[in-house]
């Protein structure tokens, strides 16, 4: 995800099979803050029936609730294009969907707050290199640095090459995914990571927050639902908070807020 001010990027380059259509958009839409970029999935979760997932989905949720001004890039394959994009378009913000040769299925579980998932199926750094150029503030959702795209159980595999992350503003790493990248949970290994703000979400117990060498905790009240998303929406809020200029810490506080909101909607 990404927020700035308007400045020209090079385009990315598209095959000719790829197609792009304007789905779904506010009329006169104000300057666009927050762009969210990535593939629509079909999330089973125990065991129910395919349903449509991914950061693109629960980021835009989350805007959707702030009223936030937001453009969702995302693609899919075409046969799965029904099924994904009409609930990405009736969140009402701006949708570009854009020709995948697949849709990524994941498959979860649940024990508590521990996830089981089994993978079916990048953002390149030089695309964040560019963007960096831009002036624009980045979060980055670490699952990319941990998570090798293979078919079968999730298993964490911490990435050798972290070079992109100079690049970041913001990291985002789920609880499992800061332990396999730094070992630990503490100030000095966060802050090692190099990126000015660390957020760690720790499910249902709320996050924790590594800015400027200070370690902050945020806590959540718990709720017994399914917490598919929450770290997507969890992201989208803080980067939506932080781009309107509120300090790190109310900005996680409020993005922890939101996200309590929007699960006990679905409960």
């Amino acid at each position: 995800m990404s927020a700035s001010p308007p400045r020209s990027l090079p385009s990315p380059r598209r095959s000719h099979s790829s197609r792009s259509q304007a789905c779904s958009c506010r009329a006169k839409m104000p300057l666009v803050r927050v762009a969210v970029v990535g593939n629509l999935s079909l999330d089973l979760v125990d065991g129910a029936p395919p349903r449509v997932g991914g950061p693109p989905y629960y980021a835009a949720r989350a805007l959707a609730a702030l009223g936030a001004p937001a453009l969702v890039r995302a693609k899919s394959a075409e046969a799965d294009r029904p099924r994904v994009l009409r609930p990405l378009e009736a969140l009402g913000l701006r949708v570009e969907w854009r020709l995948g040769e697949t849709t990524a299925t994941y498959a979860f579980s649940y024990d508590d707050d521990q996830r089981a998932m089994e993978v079916r199926g990048e953002f390149p750094a030089q695309t964040l290199a560019a963007l960096a150029e831009a002036g624009t503030r980045l979060s980055f959702d670490g699952q990319g640095l941990v998570r090798p795209a293979r078919l079968g159980p999730l298993v964490l595999e911490p990435e050798p090459e972290l070079s992109l992350l100079r690049h970041l503003s913001v990291l985002k790493l789920s609880e499992e995914e800061a332990v396999a990248l730094v070992g630990d949970l503490d100030e000095r290994s966060l802050s090692g990571l190099g990126v000015p703000e660390v957020v760690v979400t720790l499910g249902s117990r709320g996050c924790l927050l590594v800015t400027e060498h200070r370690l902050v905790e945020v806590p959540a009240d718990p709720l017994e639902v399914d917490p598919t998303g929450a770290g997507d929406a969890f992201a989208a809020a803080y980067l939506e908070e932080r781009s309107r200029g509120v300090e790190p810490r109310r900005a996680a506080e409020r993005a922890t807020q939101l996200v309590h909101d929007l699960l006990a909607r679905s409960r």
